[in-house]
């Protein structure tokens, strides 16, 4: 069958001059690359807030990636304004569908929506074209009789390294191979991901999957020997929640690449490290260390569920310092609880590690879906989300980057939280500059985005006066000229 697979683009703009990309749509890609191998024709095509229409007439089946719960009404815009064939099946997965199955099958209106590892779903469901009834298939929310219905979850693989590369050939390569990403460096490189899921219960994190998978060394060499013999990359950065979760895995990866001369960046908990596996990380070439600090309050990071310590953050760093590794870290700051009190002790922890750091990023708390936090908001005190009465249908709001919003507490509270996190900015910025000249960056511009990915409700329902549903197993929408 000829398949078209869309994901949306998400643009980071912190600190930046221009508008720069992420990283690669992996889970897209994951899926394009295991379509291909079975034999169906596939094409990749992006959306943003400035291409959100197309023309997939020529396809029997449209999956939508749904990477982020900022970009869900992006597709409902696009399932809009694009057109269809009568007999396409439009189906869904990705992070928001996983977290939110039931939401996105009523929300977006697709025949069918994958939730969990989606490599042998979408194989089955594809399976399924013709008669449209998805009944039997693990890790699938469909319509049954004009019911939602939700299958028991699928299985993970143990063995991931049985999947294929991502199809990254599908995609421009300005769109994965990407310089001045790697601290202070210029090289050419690329994004891998070495494993899948994050077993740790941070309150404020959206994980789709708990159990962690990892690949082998074996695996990881052959991919990025492709990417260096096709690519040319100089180095790679991790993607995932956290790199050290096994030790003995860890070890494996560095032993296989150590001869390839490759500069890479990962990501660890602060209480994951110790002298011997940063010996070996940095040996194999491991140039940068982002750990996810969040707070340098204890209390901050007791209420988030980090299960970390001060002492932990002092000790990983300085470790990593001395191991030849480069640190960046994370920060967190407008988690329910926080204060003039809690902010004033980030930035003293900052005066005592700051020695050991080469870059900060800083982020506003958002309720991601998903989280604990999120599904907990009325218990919380937490606004703005579809548990609260306030809940305005404006999925772009729940961006990690320039969130501006108001989530809990009175407006004396938020005025104070924001004029705490407006200090903190101003003690990073100045300390840690970017190199990238963030003071010619408009001050709306980060409005400016918020607004493009925001489509609330009552846009929604307008749009629909101008759609028909067409018919009972497909229920895609063809606008009407």
């Amino acid at each position: 069958m000829r398949v078209a697979v869309v994901y949306p683009e998400v643009l980071d703009m912190a600190r930046y001059r221009e508008l720069r990309r992420e990283f690669p749509p992996f889970g897209a890609l994951y899926i394009a690359a295991t379509l291909e191998e079975a034999g169906h024709e596939v094409r990749v095509f992006k959306i943003s807030p400035n291409q959100i229409e197309y023309d997939f007439r020529d396809f029997d089946v449209v999956a939508f990636s749904i990477s982020a719960s900022a970009t869900f009404n992006l597709f409902v815009e696009c399932k809009l304004r694009s057109q269809f064939s009568d007999r396409a099946m439009i189906i869904a997965g990705g992070v928001h569908a996983t977290l939110l199955p039931e939401q996105t099958l009523a929300d977006l209106e697709p025949a069918a929506v994958a939730f969990g590892e989606g490599e042998d779903t979408i194989l089955e469901m594809l399976g399924r074209y013709e008669s449209r009834d998805f009944s039997g298939i693990d890790g699938v929310c469909y319509w049954e009789a004009g019911n939602i219905k939700k299958s028991k979850e699928r299985r993970i693989s143990r063995n991931v390294d049985r999947f294929q590369f991502p199809a990254r050939h599908l995609i421009p390569e300005s769109d994965f191979i990407m310089n001045d990403r790697m601290s202070n460096t210029s090289m050419r490189m690329t994004h891998i991901m070495p494993g899948r899921g994050c077993p740790f219960p941070c309150r404020y994190c959206a994980s789709a999957q708990t159990t962690a998978q990892y690949r082998t060394g074996a695996n990881v060499r052959k991919e990025l020997i492709h990417l260096i013999e096709k690519y040319g990359i100089q180095g790679f950065a991790v993607v995932g929640n956290d790199f050290i979760l096994s030790k003995t895995n860890v070890n494996d990866i560095c032993g296989a690449i150590q001869d390839l001369n490759l500069q890479w960046a990962t990501l660890s908990r602060v209480d994951r490290v110790d002298p011997v596996i940063l010996s070996a990380m940095r040996s194999s070439g491991c140039y940068e260390l982002e750990f996810g600090v969040e707070s340098g309050s204890q209390r901050i990071l007791d209420a988030m569920e980090k299960r970390a310590t001060i002492e932990q953050v002092n000790f990983a760093l300085r470790e990593s310092h001395a191991a030849g590794i480069k640190n960046k870290v994370f920060l967190v700051h407008g988690y329910p609880g926080e204060d003039e009190v809690s902010t004033e002790e980030t930035m003293r922890l900052l005066d005592v590690v700051g020695r050991w750091i080469e870059r900060v990023s800083l982020f506003r708390f958002v309720p991601l879906p998903g989280t604990f936090v999120y599904n907990n908001a009325l218990n919380l005190g937490i606004r703005g989300t579809p548990h609260s009465q306030d809940w305005d249908g404006d999925w772009g709001k729940f961006h990690i980057h320039h969130n501006h919003h108001h989530w809990w507490g009175d407006e004396h509270d938020f005025a104070r939280l924001t004029a705490a996190y407006l200090r903190l900015r101003e003690y990073v910025e100045d300390r840690w500059p970017s190199r990238f000249n963030a003071n010619e960056l408009p001050q709306d511009l980060w409005q400016e985005q918020s607004r493009l990915f925001a489509r609330p409700s009552a846009w929604v329902a307008m749009q629909r006066k101008e759609a028909t549903v067409v018919g009972p197993t497909t229920r895609s929408l063809r606008i009407v000229a």
